[in-house]
């Protein structure tokens, strides 16, 4: 109840706060026409040079405030890295940021996410509970305890004025100036995105030498991380989503035996099951969030799988539900007009047949969520997030997910 307030509260000051950051916003240097280009717009940026001076912001965070460059004007050393929520990579890197945000006196750190939260794939939150917004950084902030300022460059009225003075290339990106605010380093935090395996830190060195008086060695370091997400290409993503609701929606009749399939679940992959019904209101938000979440994980080893209950000679009604809402998922509608054969194939002791009704199962059919009626959609991308296994090449994520769930 703690979070929910905590949450609510800070929700409450996002409004009044948005109308100051068009008073304080600097419009960045877009070159002419830059929609119409098909390029990133870091394509025409370049990143902060050793010796340049700390670029002004003012930015809202994640605690309902702005926050100045010269709020930090006391400290000896500022850091500044750019971080977002949906980036597997930057999430690795979140425990790591608060213990160097503490560990030196005399240091000040500042986190900035500089996406635009409309340049996202959908395709890029499969490894994310959440977006890129203010809100979600709000959620993402109170969760993991940062114990650092957290702004956002990337709302509509900001425009990344201030991302396009840093020029950093992927998140997350480090920046550390002296008392002067001369960037004496900028690059990546360590070595290794897995904390367990990091053999160099190139951070914590660079901000000893800056407090010891001394030179930075190296003054620059390659940055392994998520691309910036840049509001020309805003229609990338719109297209993609559009192509996503263009692909084919089908029915199937469903068996008991295929049910009771359904229910061993021998596909190798964690299924969602969304049982529901068209004459069912409340059904359409659970069925809506869980078309939600089936696009943002289906590239892993996840699918969502929805089963009407109603009738079977209702199968041209249901049909066009699911594509009046672009059901790309697998989607039955049971043969048999008796819930209760529906309960007993599906074989969950703790369901009488109501909907709306999801079950996440695990790779042998067993439960690893259930829920009937309204669902939180946070948690059940959680439950989803903490069971599935890393790719090849974002060892560690699954690690993560598990730490705080």
């Amino acid at each position: 109840m703690a979070f929910r307030r905590t949450i609510a509260s800070q929700l409450c000051m996002l409004l009044a706060l948005l109308v100051g950051i068009a008073v304080h916003a600097q419009a960045p240097k877009r070159i002419p026409n830059a929609q119409n280009i098909d390029t990133d717009f870091h394509d025409v940026t370049s990143t902060l040079k050793i010796g340049a001076q700390a670029p002004d912001f003012t930015l809202p965070g994640t605690d309902g405030k702005l926050h100045s460059l010269k709020d930090f004007a006391s400290a000896k050393v500022l850091v500044v890295v750019f971080i977002c929520n949906h980036c597997p990579i930057s999430q690795l890197y979140e425990h790591r940021i608060n213990q160097l945000a503490s560990a030196y006196r005399g240091l000040a750190l500042v986190a900035i996410n500089p996406n635009d939260p409309k340049a996202e794939y959908l395709s890029e939150q499969r490894h994310s509970d959440l977006g890129d917004t203010l809100t979600d950084m709000m959620v993402r902030a109170t969760a993991r305890h940062f114990n650092f300022p957290y702004l956002s460059d990337g709302d509509p009225l900001v425009l990344q004025a201030v991302t396009n003075k840093y020029g950093p290339v992927a998140t997350p990106h480090v920046f550390i100036f002296d008392q002067e605010r001369k960037l004496r380093y900028q690059g990546r935090i360590d070595n290794n995105q897995r904390e367990e395996s990091v053999t160099k830190h190139d951070a914590r060195d660079a901000i000893e030498a800056v407090l010891a008086g001394k030179p930075v060695t190296p003054e620059t370091t390659p940055v392994v991380g998520c691309v910036i997400k840049w509001a020309n290409t805003e229609g990338r993503a719109v297209q993609q989503a559009e192509k996503v609701n263009k692909e084919p929606v089908d029915l199937q009749v469903a068996s008991a035996n295929q049910i009771r399939e359904l229910r061993k679940n021998a596909t190798k992959k964690f299924i969602l099951v969304n049982f529901w019904a068209t004459w069912c209101e409340p059904c359409v938000a659970e069925f809506e969030q869980a078309q939600l979440i089936h696009r943002y994980y289906r590239q892993r080893e996840f699918e969502v799988v929805t089963v009407s209950i109603d009738p079977p000679d209702r199968k041209d009604a249901v049909l066009a539900f699911l594509k009046d809402h672009h059901a790309i998922t697998r989607n039955y509608l049971f043969s048999a007009a008796s819930p209760e054969e529906l309960t007993s194939a599906f074989d969950l002791p703790s369901w009488n047949g109501g909907v709306s009704k999801m079950v996440l199962l695990g790779l042998n059919g067993e439960v690893l969520y259930s829920e009937q009626g309204a669902i939180n959609s946070l948690e059940v991308r959680h439950v989803i997030l903490k069971n599935l296994p890393d790719d090849l090449a974002r060892g560690g994520v699954q690690a993560y997910w598990n730490m705080y769930y």
